[in-house]
Order: C-alpha cells, then structure tokens, then sequence
C-alpha cells in the first residue's frame, strides 16, 4: 500500500465509507488498545469532523501530548502538568484542523520528553505492539504505538535527539522529523529549543510527505520557522539513479565492538544486504572513517546541550503559575515541593546536569565547549553532504529492549554500541531532515534504517527512503501479533 491515508479519502471521496463511521471505529479501536498497550494520555470523547476538501480531511490522527490543543488536557505526560487545559492550538495543530484532519487522542510519552523509553510517561509505560514485554521508544512513544497499533493512519510527534525515529524503528514504521523550522514549534512544549523539530509517524513515507506538506510553512508565532519551499510528495518518483551516499565505517564495523550481541550481528548483517539494495537500485554507496573522538562525544554534546536549555525551558513549571501548587511555608518551599512530587527520577536528574553545567563557573567548561564540539561536528557533516546526497545507517544497534532491562541499558555507558544508539542526535545537531523507514525483523521484532541529508533537502531525502521502501517488502504493515 502506498499511502494508508490516499486509500482511506478515496473510499471516504466514493462514499464506501462513512466519516462518521471511520472515527467511530477509530475511538472504538482506540481504547481496545490503550487496554492493551497503554498509549493515550486522553482519548478523545467528542470529536469535531470538518468539511473542508482536502487529502486530510476526514482522517483520524493522534497528537503527541507536548502539543497545546485547546480545549483538550495537555500534559506533557508529567504530574506537574497533569490538569493543564491550554486555551489555544499548536500552528500545526491549527494547520491540520483546517485541512479536516480529526484529532481523536494525545498520545503518551516520556515526561517532558526528556527520555528515550516510553517508561516515564506519568500514566504508564507504554507497551511495544510487537511484543508488550518491551519498550517502544522514546520519547513520541504513544505515537508511535498508535501507527504501528493500525489505529490511526499518522501521528504528530517531536524529535530532539532521536524521539520520532527510534521509536518508529523499534516499533515498524516510519519516522520523519523533517528540517528544523520547516513546521512551526509554537504551541510544543520546549525541551531543547535549539534541537527541537515537529515531525510525523506513519505507516508509508508517502503519507510521512502528504502529512508535512499540509503544515509546512512560515509561522508568525515562531521566528525560527522556514519555508521549506517543496511539494514533498510530489517529488517521491522511485529512482535513485546517480545519488551517491555513505556510511560511516566505525559504526557498522562489527569489528570495532567488544562482545557484539547476536541481535547487533543481525542488524549489521541486514544493514549490509540493504546497502546491496541500494547499489543495485543504481546509486552509489561509500564507506567513510570518521573521527572517534567526535562520535564520542555524541552524547556527552547531547546531553549537557539538551540538559541545558530543558532547565531554563521547564524553568517556569513551579506550581505557582500552573500545575498543582506544593505546599510550604514560602514560596521557595512550595517551588521545592511542587518539584520533588511532580518529576521523576531521570527527569530530576536531567535538570541537575543542566543546573550544574550552566552555573557560572562550569558554563566553559561544560556548555560552551560542547556547543564548540557541536559545531566541529557539523561542519565536517556538511562536508560530507558537499560530496554525497545522503547518509545511510542501521536506526538502532538492537532490537525494542525489555521494559524490566531498561535501567541496565541506560546505565549501558562508553562503548561503540552507545554511540550507535546515539548517533541520530546528529540530525538535530545540524538540523538535517532524518527519516527512518522499516528494514525487516530480527526475532519476530522490527528493526529500521536511517537516512539524513542536508538542510532544506528534504525531497532527496524523501525520495531516497521511498525508493528503498518501494523495493523492500515491509511498506503499511501493522503490528500483526500482541505477545
């Protein structure tokens, strides 16, 4: 199936379909799922159709729950979040009410989205429809879950490091976080306002481009928006004749990894046969070595960056303003208290490192140097895509972890496989467009494949992962089994 979305308007369009009849279905269909895997923070009760003619209208999507709608619980999936009803909609939320896109849920995710599991969302774990034994991802793991679920044809989603596209590799599917600025952020939740990027999820990269098209543009409200000047559907054309891309040795080198797990060799061993793929689809594929101590320092950027700029943002979550107010006998007590319910531990722990590299005397040591180490990064990036149309690499370096293994894999620190699993932040780094498509199974359970390219080239990108999805065999498929 090419689009999800294009099949549903067309029997909507012909009447074989009623759209009463689809979102009934579809809010049917929601709570036999958050049953099972947990994946809204509200459902919608009431839901709004609209009769505008385009190729959204009608169709039922979810909302990932750092989007304000108005009207609508908005939570950030955090208990110091956890009654807030914001009285306006996001840009893109105000985009796709216009088109007549139907809102039917906000989605779980990681608190703030200041993680990478889907075990921190204040209403739950969120549970992989694959196997609900395991992760889904973080931190648009609701969304992600719903798409893979079949319940709606596309998510919103945000993606600050890898937030849309490891969950989608973990859970099948498609994530596209597309140039930074090409969707408005007003009305998201800032995390880390110079990473954070508005994206979708989907079953098809064909709906991942109708999607973006319908909300792309300059927003007044938001001063780092772009035009993203793109019809990116319309360029998806299943040829690949001439492009030339890479990968980068060091990572995809089983060589270079000390006690390799079978679930690794796997995925190198599929990356491999997809790089066959995509030479015999008429393309060139190079292998380049990179500097380690860069790639090392992928996380440690990432995390005194992110850390950084989340404890200013999230600055003003004191109970006071909004949220439920701590008690105390002053202010700073009720700040203290507000605090210490509403978090949890990894977010706590967050705004610590945040708090402590932007104190005066740690500000050049800690954050000013990885903004440096940022941009050396960066721009021996855009000299390779001076070279090469695209980056290519395995999305992640194994398959959706148990949920009861999940504080031994993040505590799973400096070794390679760290660095591949941190690698995407790359595309937020330099605000690259970065889409993860399927790439088959290891153990009954998805794995997926990235590709990144330069700023503003979207289309290429696109089209890239459109052309490998038309010649593999996992385009639009649903979680066929709930372990």
């Amino acid at each position: 199936m090419d689009s999800v979305i294009l099949d549903l308007r067309e029997k909507l369009k012909k009447g074989e379909l009623k759209p009463e009849t689809l979102i009934n279905h579809t809010l049917e269909n929601s709570k036999v799922v958050q049953d099972n895997l947990n994946p809204f923070v509200t459902i919608c009760d009431q839901v709004n159709l609209y009769e505008e003619e385009s190729v959204l209208s009608g169709i039922p999507y979810v909302a990932k729950d750092n989007l304000s709608t108005k009207d609508i619980l908005s939570t950030g999936s955090s208990n110091t979040l956890k009654d807030y009803v914001p009285f306006f909609d996001a840009t893109v939320i105000d985009r796709l009410n216009k088109k007549g896109a139907v809102l039917v849920g906000k989605s779980a995710m990681d608190e703030l989205g200041l993680g990478g599991t889907g075990t921190t969302c204040h209403t739950g774990v969120t549970k992989n429809p694959w196997d609900k034994t395991r992760i889904t991802g973080g931190s648009s793991s609701g969304s992600a879950c719903l798409v893979a679920s079949g319940v709606v044809p596309f998510a919103l989603g945000s993606d600050t490091g890898d937030s849309i596209r490891k969950p989608a590799a973990f859970c099948g599917i498609v994530g596209y976080k597309p140039t930074y600025g090409a969707i408005s952020r007003f009305g998201l939740f800032p995390f880390a306002s110079s990473l954070d990027t508005v994206g979708v999820l989907t079953r098809t990269v064909k709906d991942a481009a109708i999607v973006v098209d319908n909300v792309l543009g300059i927003d007044e409200n938001d001063m780092t928006s772009i035009n993203l000047d793109a019809n990116l559907s319309s360029s998806l054309k299943n040829d690949i004749k001439g492009k030339k891309l890479f990968y980068i040795k060091n990572m995809v080198d089983i060589n270079n990894y000390d006690n390799p797990s079978e679930d690794l060799k796997n995925i190198l061993s599929k990356f491999n046969k997809t790089i066959e793929l995509v030479r015999s689809l008429g393309a060139e594929v190079e292998e380049i070595s990179f500097d380690q101590n860069l790639l090392n320092a992928i996380l440690p950027i990432y995390q005194c960056i992110s850390c950084a700029e989340a404890t200013s943002n999230d600055s003003n979550l004191t109970g006071i303003i909004f949220g439920p107010r701590g008690e105390g006998d002053n202010y700073i007590d009720m700040i203290k208290d507000h605090r210490t319910k509403g978090f949890c531990s990894l977010i706590k722990r967050r705004f610590i490192i945040g708090s402590y590299v932007l104190q005066k005397e740690n500000q050049e040591k800690y954050f000013l140097n990885a903004k440096r180490v940022r941009r050396l990064l960066v721009e021996k990036i855009n000299e390779l895509f001076e070279m090469y149309d695209a980056l290519i690499m395995p999305a992640t370096g194994s398959i959706a972890p148990k949920i009861d293994s999940i504080n031994e894999v993040i505590n799973d620190a400096g070794s390679m496989q760290e660095v591949l699993e941190n690698y995407m932040a790359i595309g937020n780094f330099g605000g690259y467009p970065s889409i993860t498509i399927p790439n088959g199974f290891i153990n009954s359970m998805p794995i997926g494949i990235n590709i990144t390219g330069k700023v503003m080239d979207d289309a290429n990108v696109l089209n890239i992962a459109y052309t490998l999805e038309s010649n593999m065999s996992y385009r639009g498929q649903i979680a066929k089994e709930v372990k």
